[in-house]
């Protein structure tokens, strides 16, 4: 009797396992990976993997059976009950459960001729193809399980002044590279004779004392020793960030013939075997001027205003932190970036008008240091004058943090070296970058989409 029961529950387990479906790829599943997915599992994209055929889904369909039913992906860490965005990805219950049942279905592929058309992909672009590319000096990465920061700059020669619509910055290799700040001078004629005589690269690991000097054989100033204009956030790098497109008119900036495009304290994780940095910089020119140039303010490190305590985050520890700045004028706010570390648990930001009425901008209940994006508000977000914007965020130091880099547990801290260039993976930041216009009547109701 034993035996037949086990016979039986055999029966059912193989029967379960091979159940069919009326689902298929071609019909059912394909719409869903190519809206949600291949824009990043593709050639040249920033997974590991390209899911855009059959036989890729097929070969790789209990890998995405569990990251999808566990949320994992697509990744979108900030709370969609909370506060909206441009782009959110995130599949409905009734997407996570079509994968579910075609999986376990047999996973069958369906009639080729229903298969909905791949979307087209610039395979060295994510935004778009750009009217021109320009390339860094490569840098040799050494393989000794290190960070390593440095400068890099690119000068950049145009026949006549353009307008810039946006700048897409890409390293070669999507897991190389951890951070990238740009700023780009722009030089008048009469100014600078030879922007190709300096430096291309400095490596932030040079000893402090010879830091200035080393800086000045960049050569970034005028030949008066003057200096030139410079546009703040021309280009930036973070995991899961694409360069950032506004409307016409919106955003977008002024490039002479002759400038220089520095990638400030470019940031490379630890790698075990030495690698080539080959990245290139995508411009995407505009035939009108920007009408509405757009600002930037960033609060905590490094920024305008203070961290409260200060970001000290003792071992064994589980801190909490905060930050605040006064709004002096109605503004218009468009793009959001929380930014933390490894350390990094949970953030939070809003601010309180005047009125004490909350206006809500973003909750990430549970941070994930791999996935760290430019939030755009779907339209223009009014900020009243005399509001203040709070930063809320909380640390964990325990060893129960698997991304703790340290075991056991140190003391981890902000870096000041250099005014905080050359701050490692393994040190903590907390800051907030918003992105904003002054309030203009009728702001609310501007979209911010972008075909």
């Amino acid at each position: 009797m034993k035996k037949a029961v086990i016979v039986f529950l055999i029966t059912l387990a193989v029967i379960a396992c091979n159940q069919s479906t009326d689902l298929t790829y071609t019909e059912d599943i394909a719409p869903i990976l190519y809206k949600n997915c291949t824009s990043c599992h593709r050639s040249g994209g920033a997974a590991p993997f390209s899911l855009t055929t059959y036989a890729q889904v097929n070969r790789k369909k209990n890998t995405i059976l569990g990251v999808t039913q566990s949320g994992l992906m697509p990744p979108w860490p900030a709370d969609r009950n909370y506060s909206h965005f441009i782009g959110e990805r995130y599949l409905t219950d009734a997407a996570k459960q079509k994968i579910k049942d075609w999986i376990e279905g047999g996973a069958p592929e369906g009639d080729t001729s229903l298969l909905p058309e791949l979307p087209q992909y610039d395979t060295y672009s994510y935004i778009g193809k750009p009217d021109t590319t320009v390339w860094f000096d490569s840098i040799l990465i050494s393989g000794n399980s290190r960070d390593k920061f440095f400068i890099a700059t690119l000068p950049i020669t145009l026949s006549e002044k353009k307008y810039v619509r946006a700048m897409e910055f890409l390293p070669n290799e999507n897991n190389l590279v951890h951070h990238m700040n740009g700023r780009l001078l722009n030089y008048e004629p009469d100014k600078k004779a030879n922007i190709l005589n300096g430096q291309r690269i400095l490596n932030l690991e040079v000893a402090e004392s010879e830091y200035v000097a080393q800086f000045n054989a960049l050569q970034l100033t005028n030949d008066d020793g003057t200096r030139p204009s410079q546009i703040n956030s021309a280009a930036n790098y973070l995991p899961g960030v694409q360069a950032q497109l506004y409307p016409e008119g919106i955003g977008g900036f002024t490039m002479n013939k002759k400038s220089i495009l520095i990638a400030d304290d470019i940031h490379f994780g630890p790698i075990p075997q030495d690698k080539w940095d080959h990245s290139r910089v995508n411009i995407f020119f505009s035939n009108t001027p920007p009408k509405r140039p757009i600002n930037e303010v960033m609060l905590g490190t490094n920024g305008a205003s203070k961290i409260i305590p200060p970001l000290v985050i003792p071992p064994g520890k589980i801190t909490k932190h905060a930050s605040f700045l006064k709004i002096p004028e109605d503004i218009s706010i468009l793009t959001i970036n929380p930014h933390m570390h490894l350390l990094g648990k949970s953030f939070k930001a809003y601010a309180l008008t005047p009125s004490q009425d909350s206006i809500r901008l973003i909750s990430i209940p549970k941070w994930d240091f791999r996935w760290q994006y430019f939030y755009t508000f779907p339209k223009m977000l009014k900020i009243p004058a005399g509001s203040v914007i709070y930063v809320e965020a909380e640390f964990d130091n325990t060893a129960e943090n698997q991304n703790n880099p340290y075991n056991p547990p140190q003391e981890i801290r902000e870096r000041y070296e250099f005014g905080g260039a050359g701050m490692r993976t393994t040190d903590e930041m907390l800051q907030f970058i918003i992105t904003w216009l002054p309030y203009q009547e009728g702001d609310e109701d501007v979209s911010l989409e972008v075909e």
